[in-house]
């Protein structure tokens, strides 16, 4: 498979699990039917960013992975062939909770998840409330749709995932994210396409619209989407996403792009990880 077409959503919370559920899989099937082999959702999909205060009643949202969700879009998956990211709540066990992103192929079988590596705690992302850090690696899946790997949110700050991936054999590299408006606004339009030159694959970046307010009241913020597919040229698939409404973004990758990008750059070649030994140390 050379073109690969795949899709990202950005939508705004709608006020309960099961619609935004819905809203979901109305995604998954309007990607099918524009082509799409691929698509991925939002960070903790189906429910509020509930980060923006601390609150124990989130831990409700939390459910196994795989579940109920995952066996919902499985099912999904296999009626439209298309390879899901979804990135939900997971509870390992009680008191063992993961933000995380589980990875369905186009026949509907589960291939597995990536649990969110890096945890912040800030103000209005009090994340480490909610979650323990990821323990599962940076691993990549054999899709039908190519070599995919899962980066959440804050992880893009950190440039070693986006290497462990590439040297994994990572083809395309999905981002979900809930990122509000400051400093990181400068960072969305940096970060992703710097770390598609540097590892030699497609990424795709989404992120949340909307102010959830009624949730949240003074605490929430707002999420300014803007999301998009960069190349392993840094270049955009396209246009940047809107910053304000609802969008199922689709775009065809060229994958033969990695080969030719790869063979200019050589990276790979000429890293040196016999000098990073610092980098490692305690």
């Amino acid at each position: 498979m050379t073109v690969v077409r795949a899709a990202l959503t950005q939508t705004t919370w709608t006020g309960d699990k099961e619609s935004m559920i819905k809203v979901h899989e109305e995604f998954v099937r309007d990607a099918a039917a524009q082509g799409a082999q691929v698509i991925c959702f939002q960070e903790l999909f189906y429910g509020p960013y509930f980060g923006a205060v601390q609150d124990p009643k989130y831990f409700e949202y939390a459910e196994s992975v795989p579940g109920p969700t995952v066996e919902r879009f499985q099912a999904l998956a296999r009626e439209h062939r298309i390879v899901i990211v979804v990135p939900l709540y997971e509870e390992e066990q009680p008191g063992v909770l993961y933000n995380t992103a589980a990875v369905v192929d186009a026949d509907g079988s589960y291939l597995g998840k990536y649990r969110k590596t890096h945890i912040p705690q800030l103000p209005h992302f009090f994340e480490k409330f909610y979650f323990r850090p990821g323990n599962l690696g940076w691993p990549v899946f054999d899709t039908a749709a190519g070599r995919i790997g899962v980066n959440i949110c804050y992880d893009r700050h950190f440039p070693e995932g986006w290497r462990a991936l590439g040297l994994a054999g990572a083809e395309l590299v999905f981002n979900p994210s809930a990122t509000a408006p400051g400093i990181s606004n400068r960072l969305w339009e940096l970060e992703q396409p710097a770390a598609a030159i540097a590892n030699g694959y497609f990424i795709g970046a989404n992120n949340r619209i909307g102010t959830e307010s009624e949730e949240f009241g003074g605490e929430a913020v707002t999420f300014y989407g803007s999301s998009y597919f960069v190349s392993p040229t840094g270049n955009y698939v396209g246009e940047v996403a809107s910053k304000d409404r609802s969008e199922l973004v689709v775009r065809d990758l060229d994958l033969e792009e990695l080969r030719r990008v790869r063979e200019t750059w050589q990276f790979y070649r000429d890293r040196r990880p016999d000098a990073y030994g610092p980098l490692v140390a305690p």
